[in-house]
């Protein structure tokens, strides 16, 4: 920013944000609506499916993901990761209730070598505000920090298995965006 003024991000509270001084309170994830007239627009003048399709399309587009990952650090980094998660996190999840229903503990992705992708049913909205996970939130958050788990889509972990990238090889990813699939 350089010196003189500093730039005001606005205030450090929590749970909203000030229309003409008065607090709005945010909604939860689970109250969001999730329609929205001009996506509906946009997605039907796309003709990508019938008419008689599109309520399914968006229902599937409201779909809320589970959490992925994948464990990234050095040959060695990431086999001690992955027995971590299998050996300590995995069990414990396992026995944990949220609203009196059990969860279903994070699990490898079959498809993924050396059981280094991961999938966990529990959005990551949901992920980040249980008290009950708030250590393996920690620990997803710590190793992701420090470059050895990378948070992704599941289906973004498919291209660079197919492709079968080489040393030797140059990949100009077209599509990427900040993330890790480059």
């Amino acid at each position: 920013m350089g010196r003189g003024k500093k730039k005001s991000f606005g205030s450090k509270g929590r749970g909203g944000s000030h229309v003409n001084g008065e607090r709005k309170r945010y909604k939860k994830f689970e109250e969001l609506a999730r329609d929205n007239k001009s996506f509906r627009k946009y997605y039907t003048t796309q003709q990508i499916v019938s008419e008689d399709e599109f309520p399914e399309l968006m229902e599937t587009m409201r779909t809320v993901l589970p959490t992925n990952f994948r464990i990234t650090g050095s040959r060695q980094q990431a086999t001690d990761i992955r027995e971590q998660i299998m050996t300590e996190f995995v069990p414990y999840i396992r026995k944990v209730r949220i609203d009196g229903a059990e969860i279903e503990a994070p699990h490898p992705l079959p498809w993924y070598p050396n059981e280094f992708g991961w999938q966990f049913s529990i959005p990551r909205i949901a992920l980040k505000k249980s008290t009950e996970l708030a250590n393996f939130h920690s620990f997803l958050v710590t190793e992701t920090e420090i470059g050895n788990i990378s948070r992704q889509e599941a289906v973004s972990m498919v291209p660079p298995l197919l492709l079968d990238v080489r040393s030797d090889h140059i990949v100009l990813d077209m599509c990427a965006a900040p993330g890790s699939k480059t």
